[in-house]
């Protein structure tokens, strides 16, 4: 099974210049954890709900700074022609609930989490992986 055959592909992307609170606002409207960040079409970053937390509640920082202040780069990703199997040995050295998945040209094309892998590959293979990450 490939990467391409579980993961969301339908992504919404921001900019390095958009704030925390309008990304945050986005995070919630569409029910996701994470969002890439995008600049000239190349990925310049991720930020996630948690790195909001931490990085930016955590630490009493105003929520109007650009998400480039706070992003996490550079950015994991795999292609989305890699084995799923290989993804997940991945994220669990990573110690990654999820990874940003690109084409062979390096374009973003979706993001691999835990729930898709939950949606298609045994109970097993997920709960292997969530002990390998939670054990760092």
């Amino acid at each position: 099974m490939k990467v391409s055959d579980v993961m969301t592909r339908d992504v919404q992307v921001a900019n390095p210049s958009d704030t925390i609170e309008a990304i945050a606002r986005r995070m919630s409207e569409i029910d996701s954890g994470v969002m890439p960040i995008v600049d000239g079409g190349r990925i310049v970053g991720v930020i996630t709900d948690r790195d909001i937390v931490v990085r930016v509640v955590g630490e009493g920082r105003d929520n109007e700074i650009p998400v480039s202040e706070v992003m996490t780069s550079p950015v994991e990703t795999c292609l989305e022609s890699d084995r799923l199997k290989d993804a997940t040995v991945k994220m669990a050295e990573l110690q990654m609930r999820r990874l940003v998945i690109v084409d062979d040209q390096g374009n973003l094309t979706g993001i691999l989490s835990l729930g898709d892998v939950a949606r298609e590959d045994s109970a097993r293979t997920v709960g292997h992986t969530l002990e390998e990450i939670s054990e760092g």
